[in-house]
């Protein structure tokens, strides 16, 4: 109790978020009862018919559902993959920058895309990726000589877009982590291993590296509690009907049967697997995370 007198400011301060998270997140979830039944709109949860397990059912009967589910995987697997490889490996050459503004410039640089919104970035790459006329095929074609590629009609270059663009956007914010992690190793580390004679490539492969392998796994571990979460914004400001056969992922799948073609039962039972699956997968992971490399939340 004395703690929390003395604190009271900053839990004032949480106040918001909290209101925020209990309103958006948590009086929601009163709703998940729709995945049971054949919900009408014009009779509301008390009215409409409850069907069970039907919805469920339903979902894995369609084999767009299946394909929807293989999606999701394919694309969230190689975007944990390229977003943990890409900013690995930058930040071990940051941190081999000695000139500090050179270091901080680019740093900033890279950063600053993650602030960008996909709606931005999508109208961006809509114009830069276009066949007609887009700036992309207009080098491919006039210094490669080869015809322009459909990046955004054809799905398996759709997904290599998807999984490039968000790794360009976010792969600033995940160095910050790594950086994070090469700012504690002890520096007499370096300058012992220089008075025996280490060149700067064999102080790199013994000791900046070792000492970012546990947050890498950490890293790693708890991007599998988002495994299912292949990124809706950018999905959704990127793809069109030619690709909903390799680019169609649960959040947006969901979108259109609920929200476009009315079946909010169903959507619901989508939304209520998804849920159930990522929670299994964030507890699983957080205790990969802690048996891996000692990482706990308290």
């Amino acid at each position: 109790m004395k703690l929390l007198k003395r604190n009271w400011p900053f839990h004032l301060m949480i106040l918001p978020s909290l209101i925020f998270l209990i309103v958006f997140s948590y009086v929601p979830m009163a709703w998940i009862v729709m995945a049971f039944q054949d919900f009408k709109p014009r009779l509301g949860i008390s009215g409409s018919e409850w069907i069970g397990l039907d919805n469920f059912r339903y979902l894995f009967e369609r084999e767009d559902s299946v394909q929807v589910i293989i999606n999701t995987l394919v694309i969230a697997v190689l975007k944990m993959v390229a977003n943990l490889i890409a900013p690995f490996t930058f930040a071990i050459f940051l941190n081999e920058l000695r000139k500090m503004f050179v270091k901080r410039f680019v740093q900033t640089l890279v950063y600053l895309p993650h602030f960008l919104s996909w709606v931005i970035l999508g109208g961006i790459l809509v114009d830069i990726l276009s066949t007609d006329g887009g700036f992309v095929n207009r080098i491919i074609t006039n210094v490669f000589g080869i015809e322009p590629i459909f990046f955004l009609g054809d799905g398996t270059w759709f997904r290599i877009t998807v999984v490039v663009t968000d790794m360009w956007k976010e792969f600033g914010f995940g160095t910050v982590v790594f950086l994070a992690a090469l700012a504690n190793v002890n520096p007499s580390l370096y300058e012992a291993a220089e008075v025996d004679g280490a060149s700067r490539f064999k102080q790199t492969m013994h000791i900046t590296i070792p000492s970012m392998i546990p947050i890498t796994i950490v890293v790693g571990t708890l991007a599998l509690g988002n495994i299912l979460n292949a990124g809706f914004d950018q999905i959704f400001n990127l793809y069109n009907p030619l690709v909903y056969d390799k680019g169609d992922i649960i959040d947006t799948f969901v979108y259109r049967a609920a929200i476009l073609n009315g079946q909010m039962g169903f959507g619901t039972a989508i939304g209520l697997f998804k849920s159930v699956i990522g929670m299994i997968l964030i507890v699983v992971s957080y205790r990969l995370a802690y048996k891996l490399a000692g990482y706990r939340i308290f």
